[in-house]
């Protein structure tokens, strides 16, 4: 009877091992590290970039314009030249968008454009490396290179001189004010339109408030003393790093 007895009892000890469930190998195993996704290029990682292939293509003003279709969408670019072919395929960052905005060179209005500082194709720069840049420009408060000597200008009548529509932008801003002054920097079509800065030798440049940057259609070149009326912008980002404290737009000549 007791043989009998520890028999039962091993019998019952096997069913219960044999009972017990083995742990997946996942669960044992100590787990293997994930390889790390191979990183992506940088357009292609940013939100706003769009990858398609050049449909149109067309150079003016010191841009290449392209229209690219991508697998839902197509846009209208205009980036520093570069060499476009239609049917490749590039990749640009879509930071500076411009509604309806109107090329005199090309005579034709787009009801969306995107300036952009850079082109790639397969991950690689078309305009820095490939292209000659576009004329840049240049910050409000910057030095401009062989600058003409700058005479010291009374305002014009009904006026202000630089200095004053730095000192008075807050009022100012929206408003049309003439100034008058010597063009130190000129940079003709961008963006259809001219941009200059001129000094009348008020203000300082420590202070950064003698040096003013003006956009007009009118034809001018350094060392021209001009007046101008235009609307003053306070605090205007155009994208792309170039932003102004002050600016006077639309500027037309007295």
């Amino acid at each position: 009877m007791r043989m009998l007895s520890v028999a039962s009892a091993v019998l019952v000890l096997s069913s219960l091992v044999a009972c017990t469930p083995t742990p997946p190998a996942s669960a044992t195993a100590t787990p293997a590290s994930a390889p790390a996704p191979a990183a992506a290029p940088a357009m292609a990682q940013a939100a706003n970039g769009f990858t398609g292939s050049i449909a149109e293509t067309m150079d003016s003003g010191g841009y290449t314009y392209v229209k690219l279709k991508g697998a839902k969408d197509e846009v209208w670019v205009a980036a520093p030249v570069f060499d476009a072919k239609v049917g490749e395929t590039v990749s640009v960052s879509l930071d500076m968008p411009m509604a309806n905005f109107q090329s005199k060179t090309l005579n034709r209005t787009f009801e969306m454009l995107y300036f952009v500082q850079e082109v790639a194709r397969n991950g690689q720069p078309l305009t820095a490396a490939n292209a000659p840049a576009a004329p840049a420009l240049m910050g409000s408060h910057g030095a401009a290179a062989a600058a003409p000597v700058v005479q010291t200008l009374d305002p014009p009548a009904g006026g202000l001189s630089v200095a004053d529509v730095f000192a008075k932008q807050a009022a100012l801003s929206g408003k049309p004010v003439t100034v008058r002054g010597t063009v130190v920097k000129f940079n003709g079509g961008i963006m259809d339109r001219n941009w200059l800065h001129i000094q009348d030798g008020s203000g300082t440049a420590d202070a950064k408030t003698n040096d003013l940057t003006i956009t007009t259609a009118a034809d001018v070149k350094v060392g021209d003393v001009v007046t101008l009326t235009g609307i003053v912008g306070t605090k205007k980002d155009f994208g792309s790093g170039y932003a102004y404290d002050v600016i006077i737009e639309k500027a037309t000549l007295k």
